[in-house]
């Protein structure tokens, strides 16, 4: 078997870092990635102390967490190992130091794929322009402004995104990037583009500074660098500043009227953007207590700013998340189309905007014609949105459009392949594969959305529904009680009902899920 470099072998189990996944013999387990990234650092200092500090750098990249996050991390990784004798046994806590790996001996695995292998795996340059935006350093000495740099690079994406002659890699894949030296050669082979910017932003009192610099990935040349030194107050017409500059890098000869459309409508007050930024990580969590916050936030976006389409947007994810997971309440479904209506109608040149009332048109008014209306309206202002891709595939899934939400599926995921709604991809190739009869690819498109995203009660219910048509009950009955634990008032039945689920697929899945043990 070709494994790939820096995997490590111990015992019965053969961690890959790379793409995040522990596996047991041959099988991947249900193994998160920050216990992922727990493990890897205590396998590469096998038999020393690992410091508390240093574990919560490696799962945690530099965020303030509670000692309990941890301690929670740990015993799940525990209950993994505990599979093999004495498993449990193989961390050791080190009281007031750490943990210290004492299992079995651990070897790493060299990879015998050839530089050309490699190379022939990588994403090939597409026929556009491309370009991958890398998260900008915050260099304000304020860690609470780090939403304000992302926000930033969010909205440089964005706006070359709307470009339809240039291919944009989302920012949920650049992300990856955070906090790390990187070769931009290798960026640009890892994520396929020709250009990469990269850049700071000092924000201090009334004043911002931005530096950024493209680099073509190939040569490793500057193509375009500056520094922009303006008040807090020109923000948005400083985001601008740098996409145009960015856009006329890469095509200089490039009209006029096309730089223009890298403009986009902003709201008129900093402190709705603000609020719309803090809550988008619990708006993309899809689970009802993180969504519950994010309303909170977003709620006094839109009485800051009552045609804040992106408000509007993520307000409908929210009580979309609200109605399905928490009592199917009709006064959240309510909600999530009204707030999805009023997306469209003050978002008409906003993709992302479109992209989220799109969803809730289709997935909670059941009207799939209107939803792809607001679908292919966002891909003709950002034809490089992964996001549209992603939340389409869905769609098209749960309507029993097998081919066509693999199809769009793969697409998102090649835009963004880092992206943090890839496990909803995943769900959708899942949900393919099993209307077509093609049980094993099922299953592996569910493992890969558990893998991303374990804290979603949905892809615990296409992994058990996959298992279940294996023949594989016990697991799939392990997968069960994952959906029931996480997602106790689950009645597939419901589920079914809630996202008109096309009946050829309530047919073949509903019955997976009454063998796995789930109740109708």
């Amino acid at each position: 078997m070709t494994v790939g470099s820096g995997q490590y072998q111990f015992g019965p189990f053969r961690l890959d870092p790379e793409a995040g996944i522990l596996y047991r013999g041959v099988e991947p387990t249900m193994l998160g990635q920050r216990a992922v990234a727990l493990l890897r650092r205590l396998l590469e200092n096998a038999g020393v102390p690992v410091s508390k500090d240093a574990l919560v750098e490696a799962a945690w990249r530099g965020l303030a967490v509670a000692d309990n996050n941890l301690t929670v991390q740990i015993a799940a990784l525990r209950r993994v190992l505990a599979d093999s004798v004495d498993g449990e046994s193989w961390i050791e806590t080190l009281p007031r130091r750490g943990y210290r790996y004492v299992g079995p001996t651990v070897t790493t695995l060299v990879s015998d794929a050839s530089a050309a292998d490699r190379a022939a795996s990588a994403p090939s340059l597409p026929e556009k322009p491309s370009v991958a935006v890398l998260p900008f350093s915050n260099l304000s000495g304020d860690p609470e402004q780090e939403y304000f740099a992302d926000g930033m690079v969010d909205d440089i994406i964005t706006g070359l995104a709307r470009i339809n002659w240039l291919f944009v890699i989302a920012q949920n894949s650049t992300l990856a990037y955070k906090g790390r030296a990187v070769d931009v050669k290798q960026v640009g082979r890892e994520l396929g583009v020709r250009y990469v910017i990269e850049g700071s932003v000092r924000k201090a009192g009334g004043r911002i500074r931005v530096t950024g610099q493209m680099v073509d990935a190939l040569s490793g040349a500057h193509v375009w660098a500056e520094r922009y030194d303006r008040s807090s107050g020109d923000i948005f017409a400083l985001q601008d500043e740098i996409a145009q500059s960015a856009v006329g890098a890469i095509a200089p000869s490039m009209r006029k009227a096309e730089i223009e459309r890298v403009r986009r409508k902003r709201p008129d007050s900093l402190d709705a953007y603000d609020l719309v930024l803090r809550a988008q990580p619990d708006v993309d969590s899809g689970m009802p207590e993180q969504v519950t916050r994010a309303l909170t936030l977003l709620d006094r976006a839109i009485a800051l700013e009552p045609a804040y389409a992106l408000a509007h947007g993520n307000a409908a994810m929210c009580h979309h998340c609200l109605f399905l997971r928490a009592g199917l309440q009709e006064v959240n479904r309510a909600a999530s189309i009204r707030h999805a209506r009023s997306a469209m109608v003050h978002g008409q040149d906003d993709a992302l905007a479109l992209t989220w009332a799109g969803f809730s048109i289709g997935m909670d008014a059941h009207d799939r014609a209107a939803a792809f209306t607001a679908l292919e309206a966002a891909l003709a202002i950002s034809p490089s949105s992964a996001l549209t891709y992603i939340l389409g595939s869905v769609i098209l899934g749960w309507g029993g459009e097998a081919e066509r939400a693999i199809e769009w599926s793969e697409q998102g995921m090649r835009l963004s392949p880092f992206d943090s709604w890839i496990w909803a991809a995943f769900d959708a190739q899942a949900m393919g594969h099993l209307l077509r009869g093609r049980y094993e690819e099922a299953c592996r498109a569910a493992y890969k959305s558990v893998q991303t995203n374990p804290a979603h009660s949905i892809t615990y219910v296409q992994l058990a529904g996959a298992l279940a048509k294996l023949g594989r009950i016990d697991e799939a009955k392990a997968a069960a009680a994952r959906v029931l634990e996480l997602q106790p008032a689950f009645r597939y039945g419901r589920q079914f009902a809630g996202v008109n689920c096309a009946p050829s697929l309530a047919e073949v899945l509903g019955g997976a899920l009454r063998d796995a043990g789930l109740p109708e």
